[in-house]
């Protein structure tokens, strides 16, 4: 099985947004080993960029647009887009989408240079929740939606606190490098 972590960037932020690319790459082979011990599924991780230029209205970027590249990329691996832009159509308040081997995301910029904090608590929690939804999903739990939506909720309004990993890929109690939804909420 392939994850293909995607980086939607545009060609005039490239430069600027290496740092978060950086991350992603590291980011990317944390969710391999947390996908591995939560769910024993072990996953080839790839990590690329896509670069995008101007478009006219017309031909805005959107949920659609990836579901094609999708396609034509290969239905069976799992495609998941990170985007520089909120998604007009999505299924989840993360300002994420997700089907069948397929996840979309709005990732949120940086406000200030290697801010690796901001990018754990704004974009790897939500990278979790879209996996969360596939995971279940493939699991075969009927309910895999409305459970992982439940726990957000929860981490949002209720103080459910984030599992916290270090850069090792460890549960840590110092300061995290990725954070990731609290899996023991989940019924399994």
């Amino acid at each position: 099985m392939i994850l293909h972590f995607i980086f939607v960037v545009k060609e005039e932020e490239r430069q600027k947004r290496q740092f978060e690319f950086e991350y992603i790459k590291k980011m990317s082979q944390f969710y391999k080993i947390w996908l591995k011990e939560k769910f024993g599924r072990d996953y080839e991780i790839q990590c690329d960029e896509l670069i995008t230029t101007p478009r006219s209205i017309l031909q805005r970027l959107d949920t659609h647009v990836f579901l094609r590249d999708h396609e034509q990329r290969g239905k069976d691996i799992y495609h998941f887009y990170l985007t520089h832009f909120r998604p007009l159509w999505t299924d989840c308040t993360c300002d994420g989408y997700h089907a069948e081997n397929f996840g979309l995301l709005f990732w949120k910029p940086l406000k200030e240079s290697n801010d690796t904090l901001f990018l754990a608590e704004k974009n790897c929690t939500a990278v979790s929740h879209e996996l969360l939804h596939e995971q279940l999903r493939l699991s075969g739990h009927k309910k895999f939606i409305q459970e992982v939506h439940d726990i957000w909720t929860k981490h949002l309004f209720e103080q459910l606190e984030f599992e916290q990993y270090g850069e090792d890929f460890k549960k840590t109690d110092g300061k995290p490098m990725y954070l990731t939804m609290d899996t023991s909420q989940l019924n399994l």
